[in-house]
């Protein structure tokens, strides 16, 4: 099956597809190979792109229908490409509490995206996530590597500048 990735070119397409398809090899003989290799394919693309499942389904003769169950219940792959910057706004008690829905919305808003979604230039997803282990900073968000404590909605705009 060929590569169908529009990024990257051909040879980093191919240099991928190769790498997964060793890892593929190096898992297929031991129980449970299927999450090591939807790791390699995430860390490979960013996602989890169809035609990749495609060919770790025929691979590892397992059912497509079974490789989508798996990638959609595990909260740490995706089946959509994810922006450049990931923001994360904790959405636990303690920060519900304090304000959280209103930071969503106004990055929402602010980014014309929907949560769980990636804006359409590509720079940004937007997550409403659980607990990020951050309460005595509520509201809390992380964008990337970066935290950001004691937020409300009024901030957004300035959070947001650093990274336009």
């Amino acid at each position: 099956m060929e590569d169908k990735c529009c990024c990257g070119g051909a040879a980093v397409a191919d240099e991928r597809l190769e790498k997964i398809r060793q890892t593929i090899e190096t898992f297929k003989p031991m129980k449970g190979a299927l999450i090591p290799v939807l790791h390699e394919v995430q860390d490979s693309y960013g996602y989890l792109p169809e035609h990749v499942l495609e060919i770790v389904s025929e691979e590892l003769n397992i059912p497509l229908s079974e490789i989508f169950g798996v990638a959609s219940f595990y909260h740490f792959f995706s089946l959509e490409p994810k922006g450049e910057h990931i923001i994360r706004i904790c959405m636990g008690t303690a920060c519900y509490i304090k304000g959280a829905q209103a930071i969503v919305d106004t990055f929402a808003k602010e980014l014309k995206v929907e949560v769980n979604k990636t804006t359409e230039d590509g720079k940004f997803t937007l997550e409403a996530t659980r607990c990020l282990g951050a309460c005595g900073l509520a509201p809390v968000l992380t964008i990337g590597e970066k935290v950001y404590g004691k937020v409300s909605a009024v901030d957004v705009p300035k959070i947001l500048k650093d990274y336009k």
